[in-house]
């Protein structure tokens, strides 16, 4: 890899890490302190929505930013769009880490919350959309699967991050009341942080990582998100559609559902499942590599074939388990809760390198970002299809359910899909890219 490609890489590493440590602020830094937004007489039920707002505020404002920065990054450069989200989403960030609360502002203060993470989410939605592509375009063909589970290992670190630093200001400052330290200022440390990290990558990532060569030696695409909506490039946008559908649901069974269930019926404490998620979270983060490694020796469509399987058969027993009680003690449920997180976490290691290789450079960052964003939404109502199950099984169990069908969905939309390890990501159509160009499949090319 050239020196240029190893300067994306690790732009691309940090500018996903910065990402995913603002997503997760508000709900491992913010959630000791939501009584500070809060009115004291709210009801637990509306407590309980409020604090889904405000995470899925910021998830839906992604796939916006995802349109609009992915045009920008067919259209002006990879580099440019990522220097411009990542400034937005450190301003947002900053602004959020100055809010007023409830005392002072009243209800408009959870509102105004809810508004800035959706802004928030727009630019975030930016910063992937444009630094992932450039670093894969400078990417030998193959290491493209090692080098986009790279990227994506900045998500579980960043998660381990954010709730190592939350737990350690815990020990140091009382969150117990409205008027305690954490609830009143606490909570803002990890946010200015958050904060400083994405000003300092701006100045770094401007200072050292090149523009895109396959993207500045490609014809530019007038209008990027026509050509994304139309022939051949639709059929490929809503096969990844499809799949990515399924990812995020499954996704969302293990991180948004699973920690809840961990204290009850599980019963650990919360610093139990603090402990449980970041230990999960490590080892998943070697998992992305063994993973992307995995997809570039087998392929990437028999990978993902065989991680639907996985998804709908061996995850729901897993999870099963640990829901049911079967095994105790915490020991066991830390080792259930890391084989669950691989069976259906780890294939995001190859998310990237793929939904890449399926778009070519013209429109490959509107293809990228969209496709990656805008299938959230469907699995977003999981709350929803899990109440409708609960209607004929218990709650804790309609997880299982919902994994069987996200794996199928993920088989189906695999199948629909062409094997893309070896296409050429500097062609500037679709058919192009799938042309043989010499290499032959599984063997090692220069860099």
């Amino acid at each position: 890899m050239p020196p240029e490609g190893r300067k994306a890489l690790a732009g691309a590493w940090l500018g996903f890490f910065v990402d995913m440590f603002d997503i997760y602020l508000p709900i491992v830094a913010l959630a000791p302190a939501t009584g500070y937004f809060e009115s004291k007489h709210l009801a637990a039920s509306s407590a309980a929505i409020i604090s889904g707002m405000i995470f899925a505020a910021a998830l839906l404002g992604r796939p916006v930013g995802a349109f609009l920065f992915g045009h920008l990054g067919d259209r002006i450069g990879r580099r440019r769009t990522a220097i411009i989200a990542v400034t937005g989403f450190g301003i947002l960030t900053l602004a959020i880490a100055a809010l007023p609360g409830y005392a002072s502002f009243g209800l408009a203060a959870v509102w105004l919350l809810i508004v800035l993470r959706f802004i928030d989410g727009i630019f975030l939605g930016g910063e992937y959309t444009s630094a992932s592509p450039l670093a894969l375009e400078y990417s030998p063909k193959h290491k493209r699967g090692l080098i986009g589970a790279l990227i994506m290992t900045g998500y579980p670190l960043a998660y381990c991050t954010i709730a190592l630093i939350t737990f350690g200001l815990l020990q140091w400052l009382p969150s117990a009341g409205v008027n305690s330290a954490y609830v009143q200022w606490g909570w803002r440390i990890p946010f200015a942080f958050g904060a400083l990290l994405a000003f300092g990558f701006v100045v770094w990532y401007a200072m050292v990582v090149p523009e895109s060569a396959a993207w500045e030696n490609a014809s530019k695409v007038k209008a990027p998100l026509v050509q994304l909506f139309r022939g051949a490039n639709l059929r490929n946008f809503l096969q990844v559609f499809l799949m990515m559908t399924g990812i995020w649901l499954s996704l969302n069974m293990v991180s948004a559902v699973l920690p809840g269930l961990l204290k009850k019926p599980v019963g650990l404490s919360d610093t139990q499942v603090t402990i449980v998620l970041v230990i999960a979270n490590a080892v998943l983060a070697l998992a992305y590599v063994g993973c992307g490694v995995l997809s570039q020796r087998i392929g990437r469509r028999p990978f993902f074939l065989l991680a639907g399987v996985v998804t709908a058969t061996l995850a729901p027993l897993v999870y099963g388990i640990i829901v049911g009680g079967v095994v105790t003690g915490f020991a066991g449920v830390l080792l259930l809760t890391i084989l669950v997180s691989i069976f259906v976490i780890a294939v995001w290691g190859v998310v990237t390198t793929y939904i890449n290789e399926r778009f070519h450079v013209g429109i490959r960052a509107s293809g990228y970002g969209i496709g990656y964003s805008l299938a959230v939404i469907i699995p977003s109502f999981y709350a929803f299809y899990q109440a409708g199950l609960a209607a004929a099984m218990p709650l804790s169990y309609t997880p299982l359910v919902l994994m069987v069908i996200a794996g199928v969905l993920i088989v189906a939309g695999a199948a629909l899909g062409p094997e893309t390890r070896d296409v050429d990501m500097a062609a500037s159509t679709s058919e192009a890219m799938l042309q043989p160009s010499g290499a032959v499949p599984g063997r090692p090319q220069p860099a």
